[in-house]
């Protein structure tokens, strides 16, 4: 059964459509219900699929968090001066909107889902042009499953000319169709070839970059590189999903679809969580391959734990966050040792930090101390990227560049976008990185790549 407030909705669009008037203008209504059934977030995402909306799509798998958008109510975007232009734009939409939401539940109320270009300088490539230096939709509907409770949140641009009545009869209608119809998932492509964008020049690059840091110019630099896959068919994006969620537990899996593209992915790396003042970041550098064997795994998870190069990489991103948070932050916390995190293709070195967010301060202004972070840069930051934006040859586009949500409660989650792709109808273009030190091998860096690729690819038939 689900819960009516159609009353409580017409009330509020009546309210809407008088301030619309007033100010001869638009006004933002933002109505949040609980539903006592269960959704699945997938058939919620596959029922838009012919709805000429775009969809977004956000799960942190560990938690049973979900958020599923359909639409785009009141885009937000952002080229110059993006995190406090995203900030204050989106400010702007909390405070005029007219909101009704009765839960404290994270993810509930006004959403935002979004995210931005790993390097804004960086010259823009056709393969990223339907994607904005900083983009955020609040979409026109979202679903929130957080752990057992489900909940729908409808946003609507009211107009002096819209009737109350008709206009909550057109969302529930819309609403309902969401809601009510299942589809079986599609058949998934198939992969027909992929083709790696110059290897060997990437291994050039490497070679040139533990150049630069044996000059003392950097110490670390982190280099990415683009494998393009060609595919049967057209990608079905829900399958994909399903199966990024399946395969890879203790991740983030993502879908942000503009048009005919997505980027879509499932990273393990959470740049920042902010829940009721709480900060929660992530260290997370230093990566092996999972064994064949249980044993074989522990041995390799105690090699990685000494390994010098991996320790020093996993410190750089440990001094980094620490340094970037504490004149934001108080009661800063975090462990002296790192640990291992397995994941189903890979293991890495991890250590949380925790805070506490002073007043005034917003997520955005973390995000912007952290990004890039030593594990998609480098150290120190502007030699690193300056190093990037002239040797890489590719653009990034999103790739490894903050990508989550927010909502009007202040509560917000953003994770580094890594493993992850592309998809372009039959094509996909897949992205993996690795951080350069002066101890660097061309060869094992890229055969590092290699093994960051497979998430992606096996998912998408490789």
């Amino acid at each position: 059964m689900i819960e009516t407030k159609e009353v409580l909705l017409e009330s509020l669009l009546d309210q809407a459509i008088v301030q619309a008037k007033a100010t001869n203008g638009t006004q933002l209504v933002s109505f949040t219900k609980k539903i006592n059934k269960e959704i699945d977030p997938l058939q919620f995402f596959e029922a838009a699929k012919d709805s000429n909306m775009d969809r977004t799509f956000w799960s942190s798998t560990a938690d049973g968090f979900y958020l599923v958008g359909i639409g785009n109510v009141c885009p937000i975007v952002a080229n110059d001066n993006r995190f406090q232009e995203t900030e204050r734009q989106w400010r702007k939409q909390v405070e005029n909107a007219t909101i009704h939401n009765p839960y404290q539940t994270p993810g509930t109320g006004l959403i935002a889902l979004g995210g931005m270009a790993f390097d804004p300088k960086k010259a823009k490539s056709a393969l990223w042009k339907k994607f904005k230096n900083s983009e955020f939709q609040i979409p026109q509907f979202t679903l929130t499953k957080n752990r057992t409770n489900y909940f729908i949140t409808i946003n609507t641009q009211a107009t002096k000319d819209d009737h109350p009545v008709q206009l909550a009869s057109e969302l529930k209608r819309m609403e309902a169709g969401l809601l009510h119809e299942t589809r079986e998932f599609p058949n998934e492509a198939k992969l027909e070839s992929k083709q790696e964008i110059a290897p060997d020049q990437w291994k050039q690059v490497v070679k040139a970059a533990t150049d630069e840091i044996k000059q003392n110019e950097a110490k670390k630099i982190v280099l990415a590189r683009e494998m393009r896959l060609k595919l049967t068919k057209e990608a079905e994006i829900t399958p994909v999903l399903n199966k990024l969620i399946t395969t890879q537990t203790n991740s983030y899996v993502f879908a942000f679809e503009h048009d005919d593209d997505c980027f879509i992915g499932a990273t393990p790396e959470r740049l920042v969580k902010l829940e009721n003042q709480q900060l929660l970041s992530t260290c997370l550098a230093g990566t092996a391959p999972r064994g064949k064997t249980a044993d074989e795994d522990r041995e390799i998870s105690q090699t990685l734990l000494l390994d010098s190069k991996n320790r020093d990489e996993h410190d750089f991103v440990v001094k980094m966050i620490r340094h970037a948070i504490k004149d934001y932050c108080t009661n800063i916390q975090l462990p002296d040792e790192p640990v291992v995190y397995p994941l189903k293709n890979l293991q890495h070195l991890y250590t949380p930090v925790r805070a506490t967010l002073k007043d005034g301060y917003s997520i955005f202004d973390i995000i912007k101390k952290l990004h890039p972070t030593p594990a998609l840069g480098g150290v120190p930051r502007e030699k690193s990227l300056s190093f990037i934006r002239e040797n890489e040859q590719l653009d990034r586009g999103w790739y490894g560049a903050p990508v989550g949500w927010l909502d009007s409660n202040q509560n917000g989650e953003f994770a580094v976008a890594i493993r992850s792709g592309l998809i372009q109808g039959d094509e996909a273009s897949l992205f993996a990185g690795c951080g350069v030190v002066k101890d660097s091998n061309p060869e094992a860096e890229y055969e590092e790549t290699m093994i960051k690729l497979t998430p992606m690819l096996s998912v998408l038939g490789g």
